[in-house]
């Protein structure tokens, strides 16, 4: 496919198409089912009240996350190109400012520096896979738990060998190209993901007798713990878990053929991104109320709660292991597609080839994730406007940066494009379903995502203080 750059110059590269659209499924739900459905939503569920704030969220993927993402798989296989040049094109093809590029370099940006720390953390569950697996986790206590966690922490080395160990799984898939890597990869990933979370929910219903009030917790609502809190969570939740905003969904769009139905696959998609979310609820909860600990226990309930579970339960070692290899897992798929935009775009910007591309952004994002291991230890005293370096990272481009590029993708799709391209591209003819995505892709999405950023980004606190 020719493509000319910046200096007017044709490049030519073979632009490849995912093979099925179970391809792509597989794909793009690999990139949303990450450590947010596994480590996040059961905290944050915990945290806001359980069955309600699962309602909540299931609205929020219904009003706010499928709209989103319809919009960034469109803006992907109409401009058939990374981020960066499939805003260009279309923004020229409208007569709009090539200024909309920027659109796409933000989303690109976002998600290598996201890679950049995300990786350490799949460090943390590669490290933990081998704890487990060694029994470290038998019969400890919270406090043998919480230093443990920390001695990892403190340890530069040890992290740094677990962040090359990621960023290698992940340069290795990539280099490989859209269907001999991409594909292949979550088309084993993912299917081994939903095996190992059904186990681990099979062996929480029969070996705990808290498994029906784990799920009573999870799905049955109760309004009394409904607040404009539990409101900013579900939304923020449900657009951050689905990859939105980081140019993942723009740039696999672009390998979608143009039979295969937008609106389907994205439905898909939230459904099983979803899914395992709930699995993961599911698989963790009843082992917490089993041992007596608490739901609500925050971002340490995987790395600081659940291994204490696992040393009391039978048979925890096996289980222990099994979960922290699903963790693995759905860190892996998730890494390879935020990996992809920035090779993507050098393939077409610089005519180089993948694997050449793929170790070069590698790298780079291998170097950056040097100061996210180095904040825990030998930076630890070194603060950005009061935060660490890794959790400086974390704030730019999880609360502003992915909120920001999914308010301007929703503000593309239903503004600058034309709806003749917008109805082709979706191809739901101009009923009511087509009628309603534009509705909430022009007015409600974007609503919601602004709220979204301006939550994150601390701005509605400081309005209220």
């Amino acid at each position: 496919m020719p493509l000319q750059t910046s200096n007017n110059q044709a490049v030519s590269y073979p632009h490849e198409y995912w093979s099925s659209r179970l391809g792509f499924v597989l794909a793009a739900t690999g990139s949303a089912v990450g450590l947010g459905n596994i480590w996040k939503f059961p905290y944050i569920a915990g945290e806001n009240g359980g069955g309600a704030f699962v309602l909540l969220y299931l609205l929020c993927v219904a009003v706010i996350g499928i709209p989103v993402m319809m919009a960034e798989t469109l803006i992907g296989r109409r401009g058939g190109q990374s981020p960066i040049h499939s805003y260009a094109l279309l923004a020229r093809q409208e007569g709009r400012s090539r200024g909309w590029q920027a659109a796409g370099w933000s989303a690109v940006v976002a998600s290598l520096l996201i890679l950049s720390f995300y990786s350490v953390i799949g460090g943390w569950a590669i490290a933990y896979v081998l704890y487990a697996a060694r029994g470290i986790f038998d019969g400890v206590q919270a406090d043998g738990v919480g230093k443990l966690f920390t001695d990892l922490l403190a340890r530069p080395g040890e992290l740094l060998t677990w962040h090359t160990v990621f960023m290698l799984l992940t340069i290795l898939v990539v280099a490989r190209g859209v269907r001999g890597g991409l594909e292949r990869a979550v088309t084993l990933l993912m299917p081994l993901l939903f095996v190992l979370l059904l186990l681990l929910v099979a062996y929480a219903a029969l070996s705990t007798e808290q498994f029906l009030p784990a799920a009573a917790f999870l799905f049955q609502p109760d309004v009394s713990k409904l607040s404009a809190a539990a409101v900013l969570a579900a939304m923020g939740q449900a657009f951050f878990s689905l990859s939105l905003g980081a140019g993942i969904i723009i740039a696999y769009g672009s390998y979608l053929p143009k039979d295969v139905s937008i609106a389907r696959t994205a439905t898909a998609i939230c459904i099983a991104d979803t899914a395992v979310a709930l699995l993961a609820g599911l698989a963790i909860f009843p082992e917490v109320f089993a041992s007596g600990l608490e739901a609500s226990a925050g971002p340490g309930l995987i790395f600081q709660t659940l291994p204490i579970a696992f040393g009391r339960m039978p048979g925890g070692t096996l289980f222990g292991t099994l979960f922290f290899v699903l963790l693995v897992v759905a860190a892996w798929t998730s890494s390879i597609s935020l990996l992809e935009p920035a090779v993507e775009w050098m393939l077409e910007h610089r005519g180089i080839g993948r694997q050449t591309s793929a170790w070069m952004v590698g790298a780079l994002v291998w170097a950056v994730g040097i100061v996210s291991v180095l904040s825990f230890n030998l930076w630890s005293d070194v603060l950005l406007f009061g935060r660490s370096v890794f959790e400086s990272l974390d704030y730019l481009a999880s609360n502003i940066m992915l909120p920001l590029n999914g308010l301007l993708s929703a503000i593309f799709a239903g503004w600058i494009m034309a709806k003749v391209a917008t109805e082709e591209e979706l191809a739901m003819g101009t009923g009511i379903g087509y009628s309603q995505w534009r509705l909430a892709v022009r007015y409600i999405a974007p609503a919601g995502v602004a709220t979204v950023l301006l939550s994150s980004s601390g701005a509605i606190a400081l309005l209220f203080r």
